[in-house]
């Protein structure tokens, strides 16, 4: 079996181990789970039925995982995106358009990039970032997980919460102002919160001293402590059988409407999901590089066209059955953390989706535990900030568009505005310094397509 890894994955090459592939694997299922349960739930706001929606979305992770483990070989978990779900499920909801057309506008976006990667269009764009900017790109992720991490515990709340509608309505309207202060530090008497920065501490502390699957110790370590606190809801239901009665795909596979969607008005839909896509991954892909040290020294991620194939296949394969734009996640960086380096800690992840579909009764209360899966991703981000110290702060033609990026990313709530902004104002400062001759074309080409994405698309 170990041979057949071996051949399978090149993991004394990479310096790895099957133990430690499973076990980032493991981590980084842990960190990513939630999707199980989140994913078909803001779908559901569009209408797509929420059980066979679910399904779709373990299908889709499994169909992603399996490929980028033996076509890429590389440590990276694939589902369906979030944010693109969002703006799939409310972005689109003035349009006034159909559950089926939002399949079949995820579909062409999908083929669209299954194209311009066969053709090595988005790899040689991918590769003509800036190494300031790429590193911007990770240092921004990781203050996102940081911020998703704070907020889902409790540890930084929305300013509003608790506070009675009429505070914030105006005068005689229905719609509601600003308010003052957008966040709040949270209730540190609740306990979770405070079982939130236990978490974090362990995870910290076990990092520190470079124990073997700290993040996941330090998720398990709190879950069960939390249990033992009576924090963990008891599941209904643990065993049902996939793809029978409400969790059946039928209702949604291959129900796509693609004569209703070829028209000039769904232009900036496309162009939206495009942009998201291409910019989700290749800044998830610099991310996760930066955290593993997987990047060249040119700051370019090795056969960068592979992960991005996979990306594609996959956002194609997960319109066919039902569910949203897919490709690799950031969480991925919580099992490269723990030395993951091969497609064998994908396989894993898809292993233990397959599982899942037999469990799903039995995980949706798991995902309830915040306080347990997300200090580790505050620990993540903690991880990825350093990078920030390789951006090249004393060339403000550099640094301007690495900065924009990161504050972007994090206070759009956004990857792909802040990913945008950044490769925007990057060739305009080059131009309007004079310093046109260090461009590359594919800097031009990308700041272009996102100006476009502002001017005409629907950035949300």
């Amino acid at each position: 079996m170990i041979q057949l890894l071996e051949s399978l994955f090149k993991l004394s090459k990479r310096g790895t181990t099957p133990r430690i592939e499973i076990l980032g694997g493991i981590t980084t299922f842990t960190t990513m789970a939630y999707i199980i349960v989140v994913n078909p739930a803001i779908l559901s706001f569009a209408g797509f039925p929420i059980e066979p929606a679910t399904t779709a979305t373990i299908v889709t992770a499994i169909f992603g995982c399996l490929l980028m483990a033996f076509y890429a070989n590389l440590p990276l978990a694939v589902a369906p995106y979030m944010g693109e779900n969002a703006f799939i499920a409310f972005g689109l909801a003035t349009l006034g358009i159909t559950w089926q057309q939002r399949l079949a506008a995820v579909f062409v976006s999908g083929f669209l990039f299954f194209i311009f990667s066969l053709l090595r269009i988005r790899p040689w764009l991918a590769n003509s970032v800036s190494f300031s900017l790429k590193q911007s790109f990770a240092a921004g992720i990781g203050l996102f997980l940081t911020f998703i991490g704070l907020y889902e515990t409790g540890i930084v709340v929305s300013s509003v919460k608790g506070m009675p509608v009429q505070a914030l309505a105006t005068n005689g309207a229905s719609i509601l102002n600003n308010p003052e202060v957008p966040l709040k530090i949270g209730n540190f008497h609740d306990p979770q919160v405070l079982l939130a920065v236990f978490g974090f501490i362990v995870i910290s502390l076990l990092l520190q001293k470079k124990v073997k699957g700290a993040i996941l110790i330090g998720i398990v370590l709190t879950a069960v402590l939390g249990a033992c606190f009576g924090y963990a809801e008891v599941p209904k239901q643990i065993f049902d059988i996939p793809f029978t009665g409400a969790y059946s795909l039928e209702s949604i596979a291959f129900k796509m409407d693609l004569p209703g969607i070829f028209k000039f008005s769904f232009f900036p839909i496309f162009l939206t999901l495009f942009l998201m896509g291409f910019l989700d991954t290749l800044g998830t892909l610099v991310g996760v590089g930066v955290a593993g040290d997987m990047l060249d020294k040119d700051g370019n991620f090795p056969e960068i066209e592979k992960p991005m194939i996979v990306d594609a296949a996959s956002c194609t394969f997960s319109s066919l059955i039902g569910s949203s734009t897919s490709g690799a996640f950031i969480e991925s960086a919580a099992g490269i953390k723990e030395g993951a380096r091969t497609g064998l800690a994908a396989l894993t992840i898809a292993i233990l989706f397959g599982i899942s579909l037999f469990f799903v009764p039995l995980l949706a209360p798991l995902q309830h535990l915040k306080f347990a899966y997300a200090p580790a991703l505050m620990a993540v981000g903690l991880l990825m900030i350093s990078s920030v110290s390789k951006i090249d702060m004393e060339d403000l033609c550099e640094s301007v568009p690495a900065f924009a990026t990161i504050v972007i990313i994090i206070f759009s709530y956004n990857i792909a505005n802040g990913l945008t902004a950044g490769l925007i104002l990057y060739p305009l400062l080059k131009i309007l310094a004079g310093r046109y001759r260090e461009l590359h074309l594919g800097s031009i080409v990308l700041g272009l397509m996102c100006l476009i994405y502002y001017c005409f698309g629907l950035p949300h």
